[in-house]
């Protein structure tokens, strides 16, 4: 049995379905891996009993449920080496004969519309169970004491987690206070920064302000002189166009005073033709009568021409040039 307890094993308490108030000892043994096949040993403090399962059978009984191999090996492994902690999740079936000779041992697999069986086996009775007892209690015992060691490796390197925990949180506090002052620091240079940048954007708004001001300003000046140039150029246009009109009014007038000027010397145009009238004509008999009536008669109607001229000088000079033609 030497060989035996260097096998990988695990000692569980089951209930079975039959009695769940009776309470069994179920070790389990592999090697290597549990589909290669399993030793199991049972017992209840005064019996025991042992059988094993080979690696044929092992796939006789995946074959028989047509289940993967593989997941049929993880089923035995969560029903027979969990144990407690997939309770209620695997039902055990324990029977026994009245000499307690033989033992039939099954696993059941529960679902919610029933079970279905993962394996059964007969177990057969040990001849001294208080060794089989002693096996687990040593089992027991040799748990415990590496569970002890494992414990206080464990609580060493608890403690050691400790001391570097302390460590960091005091590393930590320091980083803590470093990066306060650091902020602090930096944000009094922010504020230096911010307010010579806010200085600064405060100056470059008051130049484009005048800038703007400037441009408006000479906007508004040039305006004022364009309009001032097209005013004084319609002035100019007005006063070439009054000088226009006074020079054709001055050239319209110039016949109404070439007739007054006509008017104003009536002996010059009326004498030539009365001498040349005296000189073609030879005075008849009996014309000196009319003659002197005639000249008596001229400086009366010279004053009446010179009273219309004064009253209508235009129709008198066109009476003027009609005399002068005729």
């Amino acid at each position: 049995m030497e060989g035996d307890w260097e096998m990988e094993k695990t000692l569980n308490r089951i209930h079975p379905v039959s009695d769940p108030e009776a309470v069994y000892f179920l070790q389990v043994s592999w090697e290597k891996d549990l589909g290669t096949g399993f030793g199991i040993i049972l017992t209840d403090g005064e019996c025991a009993w042992t059988g094993t399962v080979s690696e044929a059978e092992i796939s006789r009984e995946a074959s028989d449920m047509e289940m993967n191999r593989e997941k049929y090996v993880e089923e035995l492994k969560k029903a027979l080496i969990l144990g407690e902690e997939s309770a209620g999740k695997y039902n055990f079936a324990i029977s026994r004969d009245e000499e307690n000779a033989a033992c039939h041992f099954s696993y059941e697999r529960n679902l919610k519309d029933g079970s279905f069986r993962l394996g059964s086996l007969n177990l057969q009775k040990v001849s001294s169970p208080a060794e089989v007892v002693r096996h687990l209690i040593g089992y027991c015992l040799d748990c415990l004491g590496r569970l002890q060691v494992k414990n206080e490796h464990l609580q060493k390197e608890n403690e050691r987690l400790f001391s570097d925990w302390s460590d960091v949180e005091k590393r930590l506090e320091k980083c803590v206070e470093a990066k306060e002052e650091l902020e602090a620091d930096l944000y009094n240079r922010f504020i230096l920064v911010l307010n010579e940048k806010k200085a600064k954007i405060r100056n470059l708004q008051k130049l484009l302000n005048e800038a703007k001001q400037s441009a408006a300003d000479t906007k508004c000046t040039r305006e004022s002189v364009a309009t001032t140039q097209m005013a004084t150029g319609q002035e100019n246009d007005y006063d070439g166009s009054t000088e226009d009109e006074s020079e054709n009014l001055t050239w319209s007038s110039l016949p109404s005073e070439r007739n007054d000027s006509l008017l104003a010397s009536p002996d010059v145009i009326n004498t030539t033709p009365r001498r040349k009238r005296r000189q073609r004509t030879v005075k008849p008999a009996g014309t000196g009568a009319k003659m002197a009536t005639y000249e008596t008669e001229m400086p009366a109607k010279e004053n009446k021409k010179l009273q219309i001229q004064a009253n209508h000088p235009r129709l008198l000079g066109g009476s003027r040039e009609r005399e002068v033609d005729l």
